[in-house]
């Protein structure tokens, strides 16, 4: 059974920092390239940022280029993402996902399970 556990939100000042991470069980994490989502309220789930099963290839969305950084550490079965320079329109929740394919344009509907996500508020 696929499990997927993301943590490390919170309530943030406007021009902080959070760092989630996101822990899997259920597949071999190595083999899965991996993604951020996030879901704001009313909002539908959109892309933030994804890597290689290596670690040796990222992508952004526009929003998140030069502020998110997306890793993963294969020895622990984790990936994170380091967020700076929040921003009020960064609230929402936060998912973490594997897939098999590195997708040219990652969607939500590409995935068939989530987690509980993590909350991240972003104050003004």
């Amino acid at each position: 059974q696929v499990q997927l556990m993301e943590s490390g939100g919170g309530l943030v000042q406007a021009g902080g920092s959070l760092r989630l991470s996101c822990t899997v069980s259920g597949y071999t994490f190595s083999s899965r390239h991996m993604y951020w989502f996030r879901q704001a309220p009313g909002k539908e789930r959109e892309f933030v940022a994804q890597i290689l099963t290596t670690g040796g290839d990222t992508k952004y969305a526009d929003f998140a280029k030069g502020r998110f950084t997306i890793s993963r550490d294969n020895t622990m079965n984790m990936v994170y993402l380091q967020m700076n320079g929040l921003k009020p329109d960064d609230t929402a929740v936060y998912y973490c996902n594997g897939h098999t394919l590195y997708l040219a344009t990652p969607q939500s509907a590409d995935f068939r399970f989530w987690g509980q996500g993590t909350q991240v508020t972003v104050s003004s």
